[in-house]
């Protein structure tokens, strides 16, 4: 009983340098840029809540010696009627190192694992520039990142004629 983990399965076997393993190199805020074209009109007291929107996109590329850039792109366009009353735009990213992962498992660790990582920083940095900028800091909700991989997967396998995965199926 002292040699299997509490779910019952089999610890792996083998060398653990074989064993898949990712450790995160550094995060760092690639661009960055709030703009206020209305100011300090925008500023007033007193006026209605701007309409935001939110657009947010995960990438991620491979660099040498299995190292990965993980970005998160997220961009905020507020505005009130026709004014825009702020544009907020950040990419920040993280680099990781992969060892041991094949394709398949490291495309999810890429685009779901890692951005769950990096998230809360690029959030944190996020509303600090809108605050700064002189609003009340726009606080962005978690983000499924698993959901939007398996949307993102069942896009393509639609446009390529194959049958979308249900829930959490394996991603072949």
């Amino acid at each position: 009983m002292a040699d299997t983990p509490e779910t019952g399965a089999v610890p792996p076997q083998g060398n653990p340098q074989d064993l898949p393993q990712m450790r995160i190199l550094a995060q760092y805020i690639k661009d960055l840029s709030f703009e206020n074209p209305g100011a300090p009109a925008t500023l007033r007291a007193n006026q209605a809540q701007p309409n935001i929107d939110i657009n947010i996109d995960v990438q991620a590329r491979g660099l040498e010696n299995d190292q990965y850039e993980v970005a998160i792109i997220m961009s905020a366009r507020a505005q009130r009627g026709e004014d825009t009353v702020f544009i907020c735009e950040l990419n920040y990213c993280g680099l990781f190192e992969m060892k041991n992962f094949n394709d398949q498992e490291r495309q999810p660790m890429l685009l779901v694992e890692c951005p769950r990582i990096i998230f809360p920083y690029a959030r944190r940095v996020f509303a600090d520039a809108t605050r700064d900028g002189g609003f009340p800091p726009l606080m962005l909700e978690p983000i499924d990142f698993a959901g939007l991989y398996r949307q993102q997967l069942a896009k393509q396998q639609a446009a390529a004629g194959q049958q979308p995965p249900n829930g959490d199926a394996p991603v072949q």
